[in-house]
């Protein structure tokens, strides 16, 4: 719940964090999702300060361990967080899905991270190596061949881009082998799919190729 009619007497922690995620611009899902991980409650609708503070305390600790601080933690939670919310900041008004699952033309399932969908049809989808060793030649070939079974199913017809993303850095064979695997000929431009790449590292996310 949101508290009215106190007085304040000096800012809180929880004020401090409010105070400083309220610039983050932070998309409803993420506050959906932080929330639920957390046991908070959340308003629905009404300016970003007021649903910050609608939010108990683990959950304003955590966005701001996530979003203000940055941190890591061992199973690569809070990096999901923060490529889900680049992902979205770059499709403005569109509907944003997490742990989708995406069939192909093989006829095989995808599960895919996070997707953004235009007017009910796929335009994108995303996926993020939070932790471990660098992306491989291999984890691209994979990825190139998820996006490209989604593109050329009954779901993909409208997909445009690919995105992966890595808080673990790109080995030089994997950026090299998208690059050669990209290039293959597409005759009608309408339907090419954008292959890009994104590493995470001091705080912001770095287009390495489009």
């Amino acid at each position: 719940m949101v508290k009215k009619g106190f007085p304040s007497f000096g800012i809180t922690q929880s004020g401090a964090f409010v105070a400083a995620l309220k610039n983050y611009n932070l998309p409803d899902f993420i506050l959906a999702l932080v929330a639920k991980d957390s046991n908070s409650d959340l308003l629905k609708r009404g300016r970003i300060d007021d649903r910050l503070s609608s939010m108990n305390d683990t959950a304003l600790e955590l966005l701001h361990r996530v979003f203000v601080d940055c941190e890591e933690d061992k199973e690569g939670k809070y990096a999901q967080y923060r490529f889900f919310a680049y992902v979205s900041s770059m499709y403005h008004k569109c509907e944003v899905l997490i742990s989708e699952t995406i069939p192909g033309k093989s006829g095989k399932k995808h599960k895919v991270p996070i997707a953004v969908k235009n007017n009910g049809m796929y335009i994108a989808i995303g996926f993020n190596k939070p932790t471990g060793h660098a992306v491989s030649k291999k984890d691209i070939q994979k990825f190139y061949e998820i996006a490209n079974d989604v593109k050329n199913g009954e779901h993909g017809t409208q997909l445009v881009d690919a995105i992966f993303a890595s808080s673990a850095g790109f080995k030089g064979e994997a950026v090299v082998e998208l690059e050669k695997l990209s290039k293959v000929d597409v005759s009608d431009a309408e339907f090419k799919l954008n292959f890009k790449t994104a590493n995470f590292e001091n705080r912001i996310y770095s287009v390495t190729k489009c």
